[in-house]
């Protein structure tokens, strides 16, 4: 199908000529079949397998944000971690398009207090609307950015209009959010109790303000759906997720301590945050897994260009390519050529930059660095769903061969310990 992403490991030096023993080793069908058969640590988590299809309560979803976005020209999405980045990397890769709809801002995902103040201020004289994204409504940097925004939006249409421009996605029963909600009458989705935050996108968390923002949510949900089909059946060896995992494990075995995702499209810049949040909550345990460094070329190749090509060989480089982009302008002409681009006049920039991937990747790999690329067709949301399942799937099978659970995050909570005794919440002062 033409929404499936495709996997090429051929710059995957000494590896490369390994793949096929590498992809065949049993350990690698066995992580696959636990993932397929949900069984294993933190199976009870494995809900995102079943998210491309399971659209139970999409229409009303759709309904209710093409109804909102009716009434606003601005809608705030308040949540950290998975609650916002799988949403803004859909929203920014597909922007495109989109003409017109709501403009979309972000909170809660950060605790500067200018930022925030200058996020209040631009919303003076804006038919605005919050979605607050939080499974308990007590995380310490959206329940502050949800606490001002309410504050704005009750001062400036007053309680009960207010509460028809806040929709919370939460709980399905308990909760501070849930339990406000319910009191103040809010419109409300849940999060699922079989999904981890950074595998929600494909639940309201990610598909609502998607929709308001005007994407395709069917499209994208119809991507996965694809790519799930390909994940859960047949030969483990052949399927391009798994490949992907075990060659990046083998990569990780062999020395590599970082895995870099590159890309040469600037509107991919989020699906990277995301993925960095996918890989390394979920592998990073046990003082195991690969940390994940992301990259915008070309941009990046004048400044992490020379440690990437020259520096220590510890890292893996998987690059996201767009067969397909969106038209770019044509370079024009220009007589006196005093920029020496003459023999580029005619191309389009998009060509230039075509050339730029294989070129980086060449030079890299006869640096010593093992790549491999990741190839969407096009900049649709059915490919970009694709690629979503694609890195969902290939994590929790890396996971396993890693020999952690991929779905937990216990080491979250340190930090959160240590700022709550700082800042004298009850229960913590020692």
């Amino acid at each position: 199908m033409s929404s499936l992403v495709s996997y090429s490991s051929e710059r995957l030096g000494r590896l490369h000529d390994d793949a096929e023993r590498i992809v065949a080793d049993p350990a690698v069908a066995v992580a696959t079949q636990s993932i397929r058969e949900r069984s294993g640590a933190g199976s009870e988590m494995l809900g995102w397998l079943d998210l491309p299809s399971k659209r139970d309560d999409l229409s009303r979803l759709i309904d209710t944000a093409t109804s909102l976005r009716e009434e606003i020209d601005t809608l705030v999405v308040i949540g950290i971690g998975g609650s916002y980045l799988g949403a803004r990397a859909v929203l920014e890769a597909t922007a495109w398009r989109r003409d017109g709809g709501p403009t979309v801002f972000f909170a809660g995902h950060h605790l500067e207090g200018q930022e925030l103040g200058r996020l209040l201020k631009s919303l003076e004289g804006r038919e605005v609307a919050v979605n607050v994204i939080s499974k308990s409504g007590t995380t310490t940097e959206p329940a502050i950015a949800f606490r001002l925004l309410r504050k704005f939006l009750e001062d400036t249409y007053g309680p009960e209009k207010a509460a028809k421009r806040i929709v919370a996605t939460t709980d399905a029963q308990r909760g501070a959010l849930r339990t406000l909600a319910d009191q103040k009458d809010y419109v409300t989705f849940a999060v699922p109790d079989d999904v981890g935050g950074r595998f929600s996108v494909l639940t309201p968390v990610g598909l609502f303000p998607l929709a308001v923002a005007g994407c395709d949510v069917q499209a994208l949900l119809d991507g996965a759906a694809a790519e799930a089909a390909r994940c859960l059946e047949g030969d483990a060896a052949q399927v391009p997720a798994v490949r992907y995992a075990a060659l990046r494990h083998a990569a990780h075995l062999q020395g590599s301590a970082v895995e870099v995702l590159a890309s040469f499209f600037p509107s991919l810049h989020s699906i990277a945050e995301w993925w960095k949040q996918l890989f390394g909550e979920s592998e990073g345990k046990q003082g195991r897994g690969l940390f994940p460094a992301a990259v915008d070329y070309t941009t990046d190749l004048h400044s992490m260009g020379q440690y990437l090509q020259d520096g220590r060989r510890i890292l893996v480089e998987t690059f996201v390519d767009v067969a397909d982009p969106p038209a770019g302008p044509v370079i024009p002409s220009d007589a006196d050529d005093l920029d020496g681009l003459e023999y580029l006049a005619g191309r389009t920039v998009d060509a230039v930059n075509r050339e730029a991937l294989p070129a980086v990747a060449d030079a890299h790999g006869d640096g010593g660095v093992p790549c491999q690329v990741i190839t969407l067709p096009d900049a649709t949301e059915a490919s970009v769903g694709s690629l979503l399942f694609f890195f969902e799937f290939a994590v929790a099978v890396s996971g396993r061969l890693l020999g952690v659970n991929p779905f937990d995050q216990p080491g979250v909570e340190a930090y959160k310990t240590n700022l709550f005794r700082r800042l004298g919440k009850p229960g913590f002062a020692d």
